[in-house]
């Protein structure tokens, strides 16, 4: 058997990502929970992961535990603001808290600000289409960061505004479930103002901050090489899902399937780009699924499924996605701010998770500006319009009695980041069925 290790740049970033709605548990006052009690989720979040009962620091310590030396989590607006003339010092100071506790676990923090809900009372005003989110996402932004400033400078603004949009007003699986393409696009351009402002915001308050956004990207094949339709559909698919937001922070233009729109204020407005990267889409023409604008994503057969045929494992694409990143943006920090695989037992995931980190290799291998990778997710959790049916977790939960169950990869994952390297013995021991495709010999 070949023995050799892939290491990573000393201060690498290990980690694992979290969202405050999957995992607190109780978060009542947004539109994501009405959203489950009308009936349109897997189930209901519930006391999810119980975080907000303070569960946290079991996990922080699980995470600590294994290595890891950073982790990422977001804020709830609707509990920082529960309503629009008051702000609740005690969510706040259970923030501090949990930074808190991530330093003193000898671990950084990533904190994003927006991760796919939005108090009631802002639903109630038409929420990202209405101008007036700018400002008043603004005014929160301040508000949270001069709060937690002490504790934390790496910044996520908003997290996959293109899967907000497109999620919400366009295929309709995310609230309000609409089906129109005009107000997904209009919901992504308020998105970038309100990130550019966030942006400038946050550097008044913390100079030294760094400030990004979560970007998930989708590499895409038409599916029929030689279709004219599939690649034409593969190009608006493209455009339409990946790449509004690089277009506007490169040129100040957004980029649609409608069209252009001038934004010229988000124009160079982050100080890393953040990747959150899954899998690879196949594209081809489809005249009967006009709700995305004609066109049809699937995997190919022989594909390594995941356990709903959610997603396929296709490490190559990270790669591809790291270096279309480095082409647009030159010189520019990256950090993979998710990547991850449903897989209730486990069967999967450790191949994929020593794949895909071999390919994270591979790009700082070239000494692209690669500075961290976080794992969705630490535990279990509420996964959005499909509940509990998917399980992204290194550690299970058994959501009736919130006991952690430990899956092999947090012992393979653990190894990673303790090495800060991805060796042939841990290919072998955990997932050795991939040996030959990562050291061949």
């Amino acid at each position: 058997m070949p023995q050799a290790t892939f290491h990573f740049p000393r201060g690498f970033l290990w980690g694992t990502a979290t969202a405050a709605h999957q995992v607190e548990g109780n978060n009542t006052n947004n539109q994501w929970w009405k959203w489950e009690q009308e009936g349109h989720t897997e189930g209901l979040s519930g006391l999810a992961c119980d975080w907000w009962g303070g569960r946290w620091r079991e996990d922080f310590d699980r995470a600590a535990e294994g290595g890891q030396n950073a982790h990422r989590f977001s804020v709830e607006w609707s509990r920082i603001q529960p309503t629009p003339d008051k702000w609740d010092e005690e969510a706040l100071e259970k923030y501090r808290a949990m930074l808190r506790g991530l330093r003193e676990r000898g671990m950084s923090a990533l904190v994003t600000l927006h991760h796919f809900t939005d108090p009631l009372w802002v639903w109630e005003k038409g929420a990202w289409e209405n101008d007036e989110i700018v400002k008043l996402f603004e005014k929160f932004v301040r508000k949270t960061v001069d709060a937690l400033k002490e504790y934390n400078t790496l910044w996520v603004t908003i997290n996959e505004p293109n899967v907000y949009a497109l999620s919400a007003y366009a295929n309709g699986t995310f609230p309000p479930g609409a089906f129109d393409i005009k107000r997904a696009i209009q919901v992504e351009a308020n998105m970038l103002r309100a990130h550019a402002v966030a942006y400038h915001a946050i550097h008044e308050i913390q100079p030294e901050a760094r400030v990004g956004y979560a970007l998930h990207f989708r590499p895409m094949n038409p599916k029929t090489k030689w279709s004219p339709l599939d690649i034409l559909m593969r190009n608006i698919r493209y455009e339409g899902i990946n790449m509004a937001f690089p277009s506007a922070i490169s040129t100040g233009v957004m980029k649609s399937p409608l069209g252009k729109m001038a934004i010229p204020e988000a124009q160079g407005t982050q100080d890393y780009l953040g990747i959150n990267y899954y899998t690879v889409d196949r594209i081809s023409f489809n005249l009967a699924n006009r709700k995305e604008l004609f066109t049809h994503s699937d995997f190919p057969e022989d594909a390594d499924y995941s356990d709903n045929r959610f997603l396929a494992n296709m490490p190559e694409g990270l790669y591809d996605t790291l270096k279309w990143a480095v082409k647009t943006y030159p010189n520019l920090p990256i950090i993979i701010t998710e990547n991850g695989t449903e897989d209730a037992d486990d069967h999967m995931r450790p191949r994929y998770i020593a794949q895909h980190i071999h390919q994270v290799w591979r790009a700082v291998n070239f000494n692209w500006p690669i500075r961290g990778y976080f794992h969705w997710s630490l535990v279990d959790n509420f996964e959005w319009e499909r509940g509990w049916t998917q399980r992204f977790g290194l550690w299970g939960l058994d959501t009736e009695t919130q006991r952690r169950i430990k899956r092999p990869s947090v012992d393979l994952y653990a190894e990673i980041c303790k090495e800060n390297g991805l060796s042939s013995e841990m290919v072998q021991k955990y997932c050795p069925e991939v040996l030959d495709k990562i050291f061949p010999s």
